[in-house]
């Protein structure tokens, strides 16, 4: 909204024109959702607390999270409200791209937030049905790809490109009956997968920042052309391009750059998030917080053409994913577990690791991967 306005009133004040840059309104999207969290958590917190919307705890669970019953949760809804309100205001809300994603992850939100209030209703871990959560989800991310690959608005196409390897030396065009089904798993895959993660204080978060950076870098350089004057031989001035996906060699999607934006307002809203979801912790996100993120992040890597890049960027996620299905299938194969408790981050607390070391160590590993999956730009 603010992007169009300022965009009309450029020819009135000439530093208006900054506000049609993707780079400028990557930072002004960020610093919007910052500043919404840092300033209204407090009252959201106490809110909260007014009216007991206060974190069941697993009675299995690790016995050090017993003293963390009642604190604040939901804390997601506010993450969300910021996300939505930084992209509609400086996104260019006429960017098919921008409304999908923002479909998707209110979508997302609003079954966690089902979920969460079931659960502070019925005073349990039991909240919305797993077949009745998975077939929303399926059903709404399914119904937004075909629409995705079917209308012309978008340009979209069913081609997987491999990681480290050059978009002009290999790729495999799907048929749409596959690759709909193929990103639908990925983005419900994804959302469920940091709704396990999100088990300790700052865990999942983290990894959720460093993952939504990584996809500011690769939308932005997708579908972004840098021109840039050069004095050609016997003075002429001549301006030149540079095409940055092309260079890279990596999937080229039109208007994909916008989308920039939208991983600013994910960083700046979690890093307001993470000020008070420290160890220890003032305030949950709930799965109204991990539900919409996962999905989101999940569809990013749909429409980045990333989807099999996103196994390494989302590596800590599937791994905390992993270790569920692996404990899970050998306890009712065998009778007999794998780790000491699953998600993976509670196997670690029962070897009595440290809650902040578990976070901290769990962060770094994600700066790693993000770190191989930029690497793999250069090495292709």
């Amino acid at each position: 909204m603010l992007f169009k306005l300022f965009f009309m009133l450029k020819d009135v004040y000439g530093p208006f024109n900054l506000f049609r840059y993707v780079s400028f309104r990557v930072i002004a999207a960020l610093v919007t959702s910052l500043l919404i969290c840092l300033f209204l958590y407090p009252w959201f917190i106490r809110k909260l607390q007014e009216r007991q919307i206060g974190q069941v705890i697993r009675e299995e669970g690790p016995e050090s999270h017993y003293s963390k019953a009642g604190t604040p949760t939901m804390g997601g809804v506010l993450i969300l409200l910021s996300v939505v309100v930084s992209t509609l205001l400086w996104a260019d809300l006429t960017n098919p791209f921008v409304g999908l994603i923002l479909i998707i992850t209110v979508g997302f939100g609003v079954v966690g937030f089902i979920d969460d209030s079931m659960k502070l209703k019925g005073k349990s871990t039991a909240g919305l049905s797993g077949k009745v959560r998975l077939l929303i989800e399926f059903g709404l991310s399914g119904v937004l790809m075909y629409f995705l690959l079917t209308h012309d608005a978008f340009g979209y196409s069913s081609e997987l490109y491999l990681p480290f390897v050059s978009t002009e030396k290999f790729s495999i065009t799907l048929p749409i009956a596959v690759y709909i089904p193929f990103m639908t798993v990925a983005i419900v895959g994804t959302g469920n997968a940091v709704n396990l993660t999100d088990g300790l204080d700052g865990l999942a978060i983290g990894p959720v920042i460093i993952a939504a950076g990584t996809f500011l870098i690769l939308a932005y350089s997708s579908a972004t052309v840098l021109s840039y004057e050069e004095v050609a031989q016997g003075g002429e001035v001549v301006t030149r391009s540079f095409d940055v996906a092309k260079y890279l060699m990596i999937p080229q999607i039109p208007g994909v750059q916008e989308l920039a934006i939208f991983c600013a307002a994910i960083i700046g809203a979690g890093l307001g998030f993470l000020w008070y979801n420290m160890f220890p912790a003032q305030v949950f996100m709930g799965d109204v917080g991990s539900l919409s993120l996962g999905g989101a992040l999940g569809t990013m890597a749909i429409l980045t053409k990333h989807e099999l890049l996103s196994l390494i960027i989302f590596g800590l996620f599937v791994t905390e994913a992993l270790s569920v299905i692996i404990q899970t299938t050998s306890y009712k194969l065998t009778g007999k577990r794998v780790f000491r408790m699953a998600p993976i981050h509670h196997h670690f607390e029962k070897k009595n690791w440290p809650e902040t070391r578990i976070v901290i160590r769990f962060w770094v590993i994600s700066m790693m991967l993000a770190l191989i999956a930029l690497a793999s730009l250069k090495i292709r």
